[in-house]
């Protein structure tokens, strides 16, 4: 399953990421799905997903003017 999820992730960031995808630029440096990436294999799968989600649902807020720095750690 994580193999499978981290292979998921790398191709929507090869064929454009949000911009391609929705539209929309990330919020983040790095970006959502760079971040959800390093804690799958960080922190395993459930774990990594519950992360991922939490950050994504902070993203795209029209309003940022720039982009914030949010490491994994």
């Amino acid at each position: 399953m994580k193999t499978a999820l981290l292979s998921l992730i790398r191709y929507y960031q090869r064929k454009g990421g949000g911009q391609y995808w929705f539209g929309i630029d990330c919020n983040y440096e790095p970006t959502c799905s760079a971040y959800t990436y390093q804690a799958i294999e960080k922190y395993g799968t459930w774990q990594g997903l519950k992360m991922g989600w939490h950050r994504i649902r902070r993203c795209n807020q029209p309003a940022a003017i720039c982009k914030c720095i949010d490491p994994l750690e």
